[in-house]
């Protein structure tokens, strides 16, 4: 499970004394031991797309962390919050292409937008961009 993964990795960076990979890997272990706790109250288990939900919401604020740190020109911490970003985007899956979709979305008995909408969440959450699979079921309705 990639929540695992980063632990090792986490263990891995903190032996190396790699700072930034350290920082951005308790980032986001911390969060995913939240979401943890909340499931759990809920009788539920953490699941391989919640790990990666995770790890995409922290790289869309190390985005915009990115952004605030250019306009104000502090060139190291623009350039630490890339390196984060790197790390971060290693740990995500890799994501279906567009004709991956297409062929997911043929094989699939009922082709209506709300259909093929669900089917990719609960089967491909984090593995493909939604708004792909949503231009691509406006094709077929």
């Amino acid at each position: 499970m990639l929540y695992d993964e980063i632990k090792k990795l986490n263990l891995v960076a903190m032996k190396e004394k790699n700072t930034v990979a350290r920082a951005i890997y308790s980032v986001i272990i911390s969060r995913i031991d939240l979401i943890k706790v909340n499931k759990r109250e809920k009788n539920e288990e953490l699941n391989e797309a919640d790990c990666v939900s995770v790890v995409q919401k922290v790289l869309k604020e190390l985005e915009d962390e990115k952004e605030n740190y250019a306009r104000v020109n502090n060139v190291e911490r623009v350039e630490s919050t890339l390196k984060q970003m790197e790390y971060a985007k290693a740990l995500l899956p890799k994501c279906l292409s567009e004709e991956e979709v297409k062929e997911i979305v043929e094989s699939l008995e009922d082709k209506s937008m709300p259909s093929i909408m669900k089917h990719f969440k609960t089967n491909y959450a984090g593995k493909c961009d939604m708004s792909i699979v949503s231009k691509i079921a406006k094709s077929y309705n």
